[in-house]
Parts: C-alpha cells; sequence; structure tokens
C-alpha cells in the first residue's frame, strides 16, 4: 500500500504514471505491431480489425463503470485508514465484474454477425470482421475482471504489480499473434482470427497471474469468497461513480458510430485509413491516460484525507504534464503524418485519409490530455455526473452539424475532423468550470464533512 496523503505530489504522480506508461508503452507496441501484421493480410482486414474494435469503446464504458467507482471507493477507505472497508470494496467489486461479463459476452455474441454486417464497407470486410469478433468478444468479456482488480491496486496506490501483469500479457499478445495469424510452425494460417486468439490466451493468462497473488493472507487487498455475496447497497455505491464515467467512455463509440456510417460511402479504403489513424491515435495518447489513471488516486486518497490543498495541487501538476506531452505529440504529428500511416499500408486512399486526419486532429491534443486529468478528478471527489454532461454535450455538438453536412454535395470527411478538434475544446471549456464549482462545494471541509 502506498500513501499519497504526504510527500511531494510531483514524484508521486511520475512515479505512479510510469508503472502504468511502461505497461502502456508496450501496450502501444502491440497495437503498431499488430496494425503492421493485418496491413500485411489486406485492406480489407485493416478495415474489419478497425470495426471489431469500435466494441473496445463499449467494453471500455462498462469498465470504467467498474472500475471508477472501485477505484474511488477503495481510496478513499485508505485515506480513512479503513483496511476492513477497502477489502469489502475489492471483493464486491469482483463479484460485480464477472456479472457484468457475463452478461456482455451472451449479448454481444448474440449480435456479432449482424454488427459487423451493418459497419462494413462490403461482404469480405464484414465476414472478416464476424471472424475476428468469435474470438475477440471472449477476451473483452474477461477484460472486466482484469480491470476491477487493477482499479483495487491503483486505489491502494499499487500500479507495480497490475503494470508486470500487463506488460506480461502485452508480451505474450505480441509474439503469439503472428504465429496464429500466418501459421508459422504449425503451417496453418489463421488469419486475422489468430490475432484475436492470442488477445484471450494473453488475458485468461493475466487473470490466473493476478488470481494467484492476492491468495497470501499478507496482501493487503485478499480474496475472500465469503464478501462475494452480493451487497446491493455497495453495489449501488461504486455503479453511482461509475456509471457516469462508463457512459462517457460509451459516448466515444457512438462518435466512432458516426464516423464509420459517413465514411461508409468513402469505401473501405477510406474506413482503413480512419482506421489506422485511430489506432496510432490511440497509442499516442497513452502518457495522458497514465497520468489520468495516476491523478485519481492520489487525489483520491488526499480527499478522504480531507486535505483540500493538496487535491487541488493534484489537479494543477498532472494537467500541466499532460498538456506538455500532448503538445510534443502533437508537434510529432503535424511534422511526419505521411510515413507514420505509410508504416501500415500502402493503398495510396488509406494514406491519404489517415494523413489528413492526423493533421487536423493533432490540435485536439493539448486539450484532450487536459480532458482526461479534469475527468480523473472528478472520479477522485467521487462526482462523476459533471464529466459525462460536457461530453454528452460535446458529442450533440458534433452529431447535429454532422449528419447535416453529410446531407451536402461535395461533403469531406474533413470536415469531420474540424468539428471533433472544436468539440474537444469545448468539452475541455465545460469541464474546467465544472471543475472548478465542484472543488468549491466539495472541498470545503471546514464547513461540511467530507462525502464518503
Amino acid at each position: 500500500m502506498q500513501d499519497f496523503t504526504t510527500g511531494p505530489l510531483p514524484r508521486h504522480l511520475l512515479k505512479t504514471s510510469g508503472f502504468m506508461l511502461v505497461t502502456m508503452v508496450l501496450q502501444t507496441l502491440y497495437v503498431l505491431v499488430d496494425l503492421y501484421w493485418v496491413g500485411r493480410i489486406g485492406t480489407q482486414a485493416i478495415a474489419a480489425v478497425a470495426i471489431s474494435g469500435n466494441l473496445m469503446f463499449i467494453v471500455l464504458a462498462a469498465t470504467q463503470m467498474l472500475g471508477v467507482g472501485t477505484t474511488t471507493l477503495v481510496s478513499h477507505a485508505v485515506g480513512r485508514k479503513d483496511h476492513v472497508r477497502a477489502v469489502l470494496v475489492f471483493n464486491q467489486a469482483q463479484a460485480l465484474s464477472m456479472v457484468v461479463g457475463v452478461v456482455f459476452l451472451v449479448v454481444v455474441m448474440a449480435f456479432r454477425v449482424p454488427y459487423a454486417t451493418q459497419m462494413s464497407a462490403d461482404a469480405e470486410t464484414a465476414q472478416l470482421a464476424a471472424d475476428y469478433l468469435f474470438w475477440f468478444i471472449p477476451a473483452m468479456a474477461l477484460q472486466f475482471a482484469l480491470v476491477a482488480i487493477g482499479a483495487a491496486l491503483r486505489g491502494v496506490g499499487n500500479f507495480k504489480v497490475g503494470s508486470v501483469v500487463g506488460a506480461v500479457t502485452i508480451l505474450i499478445n505480441l509474439v503469439l499473434a503472428p504465429f496464429l495469424m500466418f501459421g508459422w510452425l504449425t503451417g496453418r494460417p489463421l488469419g486475422i482470427a489468430g490475432a484475436a486468439i492470442a488477445s484471450l490466451v494473453a488475458i485468461v493468462a493475466g487473470i490466473l497471474w493476478l488470481v494467484v497473488y492476492f491468495i497470501p493472507r499478507e496482501s493487503y487487498l485478499t480474496l475472500a469468497w465469503r464478501q462475494w455475496k452480493p451487497q446491493l447497497d455497495l453495489w449501488r455505491d461504486l455503479l453511482k461513480i461509475g456509471l457516469p464515467a462508463g457512459a462517457e467512455f460509451a459516448l466515444m463509440a457512438v462518435y466512432l458510430f458516426m464516423v464509420y456510417v459517413v465514411s461508409r460511402p468513402f469505401g473501405a479504403a477510406a474506413q482503413a485509413g480512419f482506421g489506422i489513424g485511430g489506432r496510432v491515435l490511440q497509442a499516442c495518447f497513452m502518457p495522458a491516460v497514465a497520468l489520468g489513471f495516476s491523478a485519481a488516486p492520489v487525489a483520491g486518497q488526499n480527499f478522504g484525507a480531507r486535505q483540500a490543498q493538496r487535491v487541488k495541487d493534484t489537479f494543477r501538476t498532472a494537467a500541466l504534464m499532460a498538456g506538455s506531452v500532448m503538445m510534443l505529440t502533437a508537434m510529432c504529428f503535424w511534422l511526419f503524418p505521411g510515413p507514420i500511416i505509410r508504416v501500415f499500408s500502402a493503398d495510396p486512399q488509406a494514406i491519404s485519409v489517415g494523413t489528413e486526419y492526423l493533421t487536423i486532429i493533432a490540435f485536439s491534443f493539448v486539450a484532450s490530455g487536459i480532458v482526461f486529468v479534469t475527468s480523473s478528478m472528478f472520479q477522485a471527489v467521487g462526482n462523476t455526473i459533471p464529466p459525462l454532461v460536457s461530453s454528452a454535450t460535446r458529442i450533440v455538438l458534433i452529431a447535429v452539424p454532422l449528419f447535416l453536412l453529410a446531407r451536402l454535395p461535395g461533403f469531406q470527411l474533413a470536415w469531420v475532423w474540424y468539428l471533433s478538434v472544436a468539440g474537444v475544446w469545448i468539452h475541455l471549456g465545460l469541464n474546467l468550470f465544472l471543475l472548478r464549482r465542484e472543488f468549491r462545494l466539495k472541498l470545503n471541509f471546514g464547513a461540511t464533512p467530507a462525502a464518503v
């Protein structure tokens, strides 16, 4: 257990985000290498994996629902030095994650083929997406357990264990994928389905490792099967914090759905170009995401300990770090957008769409980095509704003009990217306004008791 209520905040943020960043760098490497191998199969394969990846935002939304509530309640308990409460929250979160994971598996498997058909620009892409999802959906379902465990560890300030396990599972995935995809040694190439099977094997290995870690009694958090009996009041507390955060991620899936709908007339190559740009973007956002994940437990423990100034200082420090890192990333995208896309595809149209996407969307990077941090601060104080409101506002401001413009002759995908940039900056402005209000209400510990 790591105590964040004392000591320099920049050191806490750098140390914790450092552990997260190691895993995320490996995750970035895996995403890019996986994209490279898929690109060797063909343009339709890239489009199929990109379409399948849209479901990851639904998984991110649902896992955020579990993870945010778990991290917040555990960090508050740790800040109050309430070990019993922390262990109870940990075990109840695992029980809830199992229920949600099973529901996700059953529902999404039932709609796998219709989803692939509806989102694809042609029949070949739809078939490849359906084949990939057959194995990738179980892998996504197991993510719920993995995320719930990692969220509890972050709440107690233990980023090392989750990072090590995450790094090993990514390496397993990274090494296994090309062997399964191209039939190296086995002589039985599985195509893009092999990439999904590699992900499934890696996640199973990670879950088994973490289960073994939590069995010893000397661990701060331990698996106590008797505490898995559902306590609906605690589930309600977890979901009260987590549901708005999950819905915020679900809005990202809505945005991607809109983009794929309006891009269908441009063909599979255009969808592939956007898919490559999106994957590269996801990879480059890792430092900001790591800082966001770190800021939540650091500020959460100090909120539980009723140290208002340290909560505010956590935000300022993390926002400055995230904004600086994302500015450097944006400069790289402005200088080298074409070469970045050409690594993953030789299709001229895919390169053109991906290059244009990266060049324009880079203008939103600084705002996006700080948005991640502001959302984490709302999680830390236990009120995730304000960032959901600002996210919904952003989607509406993009969706209404987008579908109106898509009806016009001469509609271009570049218009979508400009709308997206404007939406991110509006999102940041709303978040900052609402966060200032939240600090005024929640950090006045001298007048009112702290929320539990």
